[in-house]
């Protein structure tokens, strides 16, 4: 019966040896949890050599599983070394690497001694975080146990010091270190750039014995970052063997400096050389195509997402595509992408919101926010920008009323410039100006030039002389040398025959040697730099787009 019960354990190991065995097989939650219930019904919930199998796929090799290895790992009665390890490696590349030094401070009350491979997680933790006092603090533990010599601990302890902590003490490390390690050049060297220190960081490249990629990539990274693209082309051409990153760091230079066609001519060049985009790739090129308004570059980026699978796509490359659509006018394509998104966040739902009211489509803008309410999901202050614009190009006074409150009184939300500048457009478009001008004394921040633009720019459509003159003065108070200010107050004059006044602007404008410019109407201008300002309130897709030096 004992050799039976040892063979049939013999081969249940092995089932769940052939299960987890490669690991890329278990590439879901859902099979993560398969293989434990396997574990747990069989008996191996506490087989040691499992448990290290499991909390490595979902602390490490399943993406979006660090929660589950957490709750997994709080059901190990005595974790070993290689499992308090794998949780910290897990936890310090995760959203949250703070979660790894505590669950340091759990192992050291736990009386379990670290080992080399602690602590190069704990250094990558603390520089995510830009916490050099707990970094310290660990470097201390580390020459107390005796790893400072350790090659992959320097390292990180270099990779500290020089991304957020002291440059010398990073220095002094890699002088110890015989500056035999590539990726110890390559932090320091990443670490002088990030001071500004470029001409010091290029001199550490070009003294390199040996470059790897990461050398090469650092560097590019640099110049890209600091805008200097002719110099990360002449790197760029150099480098032995591009991967992915180097690819990367180019088009997203390009892409900050503007430079929309350079971007989407390397984005052509690294296809031909064989190298597949990646997620941070193509965010790069659907800002390019948002900013520069090539819906029909942006349309195959889309379907070569979907041809390659990529249906479930993230939250911040749908809001990418989103973003894109509705920069580019094609408001029904945003919702598409809207509709098709499993999972959405609140900025899903402020671009759409903001895109519809932008584009005309007032209706279903206040619908889709109310439909948001619906879902429970919390809007923001951006949120309120959209929803706002809606009210504003529709008239609807009483429900541009009604939402601000709704903002400040159940969200808890406080007005910003933009919200305010929204309620007196809306309050201006209806030809409420007393009421605009009350809005705008009882405003809790003072108004900036837009606000008075925005008030000036409704007298002169509704033919208000008085309360024109005010904002005007106030305006003018702010910036005496804008040629539209001066005109918009004419206007006024004109349209109630006052010519005195027209000619009272003219010589107030020749004494201050304003001219007037050439080019569109008032009104279009007046139109463009209320929605320039709006617009600002929407999500720059920039932001997705990150020039890592490492």
């Amino acid at each position: 019966m004992i050799r039976k019960s040892q063979k049939r354990r013999q081969g249940l190991s092995s089932t769940l040896t052939c299960l987890f065995l490669p690991w890329h097989r278990c590439s879901t939650i859902r099979s993560l949890k398969q293989i434990h219930a396997f574990m747990v019904v069989s008996g191996f919930n506490a087989h040691l050599p499992s448990l290290r199998e499991l909390i490595f796929s979902s602390a490490i090799s399943v993406s979006g599983a660090i929660d589950y290895a957490h709750q997994l790992f709080d059901q190990i009665f005595e974790p070993d070394i290689f499992i308090w390890n794998t949780i910290m490696r897990g936890s310090a590349q995760s959203s949250y690497p703070s979660k790894a030094i505590s669950l340091y401070m759990r192992m050291d009350r736990s009386g379990l001694r670290p080992d080399n491979f602690t602590f190069p997680f704990l250094l990558k933790a603390c520089t995510k975080l830009s916490c050099i006092s707990t970094g310290n603090q660990i470097h201390s533990k580390i020459v107390k146990f005796g790893f400072e010599a350790d090659t992959f601990v320097r390292n990180s302890l270099i990779n500290l010091h020089a991304n957020c902590g002291d440059l010398d003490v990073a220095r002094r490390l890699f002088e110890a270190s015989g500056k035999r390690d590539p990726a110890a050049w390559s932090s320091l060297t990443a670490g002088y750039a990030r001071r500004g220190e470029l001409g010091t960081a290029r001199r550490l490249f070009d003294e390199m014995p040996v470059k790897d990629l990461v050398s090469w990539n650092v560097m590019i990274s640099v110049y890209a970052k600091n805008g200097q693209m002719e110099s990360a082309r002449k790197l760029f051409d150099l480098v032995p063997d591009k991967d992915i990153v180097s690819w990367n760091a180019m088009i997203a230079g390009y892409v900050l400096c503007g430079s929309h066609e350079q971007a989407l001519e390397m984005f052509e060049d690294m296809r031909r050389a064989g190298e597949q985009p990646d997620e941070v790739t193509l965010l790069s090129l659907l800002s390019t195509c948002a900013d520069s308004g090539a819906l029909d570059i942006g349309r195959k980026i889309h379907h070569s997402i979907l041809e390659r699978g990529w249906r479930d796509m993230s939250i911040v490359l749908g809001n990418a595509l989103i973003d894109m659509y509705a920069k580019c006018g094609s408001i029904g394509g945003a919702v598409e992408v809207f509709r098709g998104m499993r999972d959405k966040d609140v900025s899903t739902w402020n671009s759409v919101i903001g895109g519809l009211a932008f584009h005309g489509h007032l209706k279903e803008s206040i619908h889709l926010f109310k439909e948001m309410r619906r879902e429970k999901v919390r809007p923001n202050e951006i949120t309120f920008v959209g929803v706002l614009v809606a009210c504003s190009h529709g008239g609807m006074v009483d429900e541009g009323h009604r939402y601000f409150h709704l903002m400040t009184c159940e969200y808890g939300i406080e007005p910003n410039i933009k919200h305010y500048g929204c309620m007196v457009d809306i309050l201006g478009r209806a030809g409420l100006l007393n009421e605009a001008f009350e809005f705008v004394e009882a405003m809790r921040i003072e108004p900036n030039a837009i606000i008075w633009r925005t008030l000036l720019g409704a007298c002169r459509v509704h033919g208000n002389v008085e309360l024109g003159e005010i904002a005007n003065k106030r305006l003018l108070e702010m910036r005496p040398d804008q040629s539209g200010d001066y005109v918009l107050l004419s206007n006024i004059y004109a349209s109630m025959g006052e010519w005195g006044g027209v000619e009272k602007v003219r010589k107030l404008m020749d004494d201050r040697g304003v001219r007037k410019e050439a080019g569109c109407s008032v009104i279009e201008e007046d139109n463009k730099e209320l929605m320039h300002f709006l617009l600002d309130s929407k999500p720059n897709t920039n932001a997705g787009i990150n020039i890592v030096i490492s």
